[in-house]
Order: C-alpha cells, then sequence, then structure tokens
C-alpha cells in the first residue's frame, strides 16, 4: 500500500519499517519492502511478500506485528492510497502493476520544492548534482554524521597499489553507523570495496535493517558502487538512499532501486 508519512516523522517511519522487516524476515514469512516514490517525497510503498498462503495468514495473524503496524499509523499523515495487492510464492512480479484499486483518484501534482540558492550559506547550496525535488533531510546533531563517518573511513583503506581510496558508512534502522574502507590485495581479485565490508560488518554483527549508505572518494565526480556492490547492497538492504560524497561536499544522492533496476535477490531462487 502506498503511504504518506507525517511531516518530521520520517525518522521514526523508517525507525519502525526497520524492525517490521527485520521481524518478518526473522519469522520466516517472507518479505517486507519499503520502496520510496522518487515523485512524492514523503510517499512510501509498503509491498509485502510472503513465501506462501499459510505464511501470509500467519503473518497477519501475528501479534508483534500487529503492534509495529499499529505504531507505524501515528507516523502516517493520510489513509493508505492504494490497496496494493499482496504478492505470494513467487513475488512482487505475480501480482502485475501491482493491481491498483483506488478509492478515488489522487490528482495531486508533485511539488517542485526546489529553492533558489539566495540567501543560502554556501556549504548549504545546493549544486548542480544535487538539486532534487524535496526536502533535504537534517542530519541529527545527537548522532554521528553519516557522510563524515565516510570519510574517516576512507583514511583507513588499504590501496597501495591503486591509491584510490574509497570510505562508506550505514546506517542502521535504528540509528547505528557502521563502516568500511576498500581493502586491496596483491591477488586483485580478493580486493574487497568499502561498501561490501561495511555491509559485511554489519550483518555479522547481527543487523538486519538498513537506512542508507554514505560513500566517499577523491574524485571530481560522484563515485557509484560497482555492480558487485550494488547487489549485495540490495540483497541485506533494500532501496537503501546510497549519499555520494567527496572531501567536501555532498554531490548526489540515489535510491539503490535507481542504480540497480532489475535486481537478482532470493525471490529467483524459491
Amino acid at each position: 500500500m502506498a503511504l504518506e508519512i507525517a511531516d518530521g516523522k520520517e525518522g521514526d517511519f523508517l525507525s519502525l519499517t526497520g524492525q517490521l522487516q527485520a521481524l518478518v524476515r526473522r519469522k520466516g514469512y517472507g518479505t517486507n519492502q519499503l520502496l520510496r516514490d522518487g515523485s512524492h517525497p514523503r510517499r512510501y510503498y509498503d509491498i509485502r511478500i510472503w513465501r506462501n498462503g499459510d505464511a501470509a495468514a500467519r503473518a497477519e495473524a501475528d501479534e508483534d506485528i500487529a503492534e509495529l503496524r499499529k505504531a507505524l499509523t501515528k507516523a502516517v499523515s493520510a489513509t493508505p492510497l492504494v490497496d496494493v495487492a499482496w504478492a505470494v510464492e513467487i513475488g512482487l512480479s505475480a501480482a502485475g502493476p501491482w493491481q491498483e484499486r483506488r478509492s478515488a483518484p489522487d490528482r495531486r501534482q508533485p511539488k517542485d520544492r526546489r529553492q533558489a540558492d539566495a540567501g543560502r550559506a554556501e556549504g548549504n547550496r545546493r549544486s548542480g548534482l544535487d538539486r532534487r525535488v524535496g526536502p533535504r533531510r537534517v542530519e541529527d546533531a545527537s548522532r554521528p554524521n553519516i557522510v563524515d563517518a565516510a570519510r574517516t573511513a576512507r583514511d583507513r583503506a588499504h590501496a597501495s597499489y591503486s591509491n584510490f581510496k574509497v570510505g562508506a558508512a550505514l546506517e542502521t534502522a535504528d540509528g547505528l553507523i557502521i563502516t568500511g574502507a576498500n581493502i586491496e590485495n596483491a591477488t586483485y581479485g580478493l580486493t574487497m570495496c568499502a561498501e561490501r565490508i561495511a555491509m559485511f560488518k554489519a550483518v555479522s554483527e547481527g543487523h538486519r535493517s538498513f537506512r542508507r549508505i554514505a560513500i566517499v572518494a577523491d574524485t571530481d565526480r560522484p563515485t557509484t558502487p560497482c555492480g558487485a556492490c550494488r547487489q549485495v547492497l540490495w540483497e541485506f538492504g533494500g532501496n537503501l538512499e546510497v549519499i555520494l560524497a567527496d572531501l567536501q561536499v555532498v554531490r548526489v544522492r540515489h535510491q539503490l532501486k535507481d542504480l540497480l533496476p532489475h535486481p537478482f535477490d532470493a525471490l529467483f531462487l524459491e
């Protein structure tokens, strides 16, 4: 279903959905994925993909899941816009084009909320590569800055052969930041990227739900994750926000689904 998030509640919403995703996977019901609508900054699609009909019924009756969904309603500003058919057995593709059943047409048009740079401090201006529709994320001063964490991680990279240092910082659903840096090997094929190191560290420490990842390199244009990293990030993180930065500024932000539009995942193996 499509959900409109209340103003200022996105952090709570993402934390609760992260807990829900981890719970659904841990209990073996299937997956509960979250997709962000690029045209509506605060609209998310809640996609539920169950292993089979019995798993769907058990998930529906699960009191822990019901409690989390009840808490989620406090972060939602509007009733669901779209009732999306639950996909069973072979995944989302089986549900066709989400089989929308709208009770009323959604005539709202996306608003261009980009603002002029006039009056902005230099460090707060939106560069050409970062002119996005929608509000910018405001960092919580009580938590480490995810981009700064990636910059610090980059300093620990072992890149003696290429001298191409990359740092990554991965944020879990509960706000913990886990970092990684690229580690090269004389046998080049054994080299590991910063993004995969951060994700493998997180998973090995028991984390199963994530919000976003920041990637930092000292390059003239944004350095995107390689194909292998995109696949691994999708496997464990789903549709993460991917923040690309250099040593001074954030250059651009993507959703992982835009960098990996047709991923291969566990649904193909069932």
